[in-house]
């Protein structure tokens, strides 16, 4: 391993808001925050999103910022990743913000039912191979019904066609509550879109930078999955 990454991996571990628990921690037992992240991790009672493979946590980092009274969770397996989201939201004092270092599988080991208010995905591998790996497949929104609280809300937003037309398939099969909709936010739909929305929408990842660079068009879609 690079000498880079373990003085990453170091640094994390000093970090009061960074959390990176074995399988000996949630398999078989229950996790210990499981149901306490507002109790012990950010002191309050304020509603939790989840960000979920959020790479360099650039939105749970971005949403942090800008909505204070909500906590925020960025979940990823990739310590290198996590380690810039996590050590600007240490060096900002961004006490809403914290990162979990695992795979989105285990989503409702480390989360309690009704304890979740809004997940976001953002620019998750398609998978073109494997349709129930999908971060919107019926698979994994089975996982997020059981932590989301009633009326709960998933956003996509990806650059990818494959991904965003899938999603909408599920959507409608499933019969989820379609809130949002577009499959070109920038050049066509922004104008249609709330204040709200063009605030979150605003906030760009690593890779959304990349791909719109490269001329694919970003699609959003939001819905409720009671």
């Amino acid at each position: 391993m690079a000498k880079n990454k373990l003085m990453k991996f170091d640094e994390m571990k000093s970090m009061e808001r960074v959390f990176e628990p074995s399988m000996a921690d949630f398999i078989d037992v229950e996790y210990e925050l499981k149901g306490n992240w507002n109790e012990k991790v950010f002191k309050n009672n304020n509603p939790i999103v989840l960000e979920l493979g959020c790479g360099k946590g650039e939105y749970s980092v971005g949403l942090g910022r800008k909505y204070p009274n909500q906590n925020f969770v960025g979940i990823d397996i990739k310590g290198a990743r996590i380690w810039k989201g996590a050590k600007e939201a240490n060096e900002e004092n961004l006490t809403n913000v914290a990162f979990l270092r695992n795979v989105v599988d285990f989503v409702e080991h480390f989360f309690a039912e009704n304890e979740v208010d809004e997940i976001w995905c953002t620019f998750s591998d398609p998978q073109p191979k494997k349709p129930n790996k999908r971060l919107t497949s019926r698979q994994f929104v089975n996982r997020y019904k059981k932590v989301l609280k009633p009326n709960g809300i998933v956003h996509l937003k990806t650059d990818n066609t494959l991904l965003y037309e899938s999603t909408i398939e599920e959507i409608e099969e499933y019969g989820y509550e379609k809130l949002v909709d577009s499959n070109n936010i920038y050049e066509k739909d922004w104008e249609s879109f709330s204040p709200e929305v063009q605030e979150i929408l605003s906030i760009k990842t690593h890779y959304e930078t990349l791909f719109a660079n490269k001329g694919f068009k970003i699609k959003y879609v939001a819905f409720r999955v009671d």
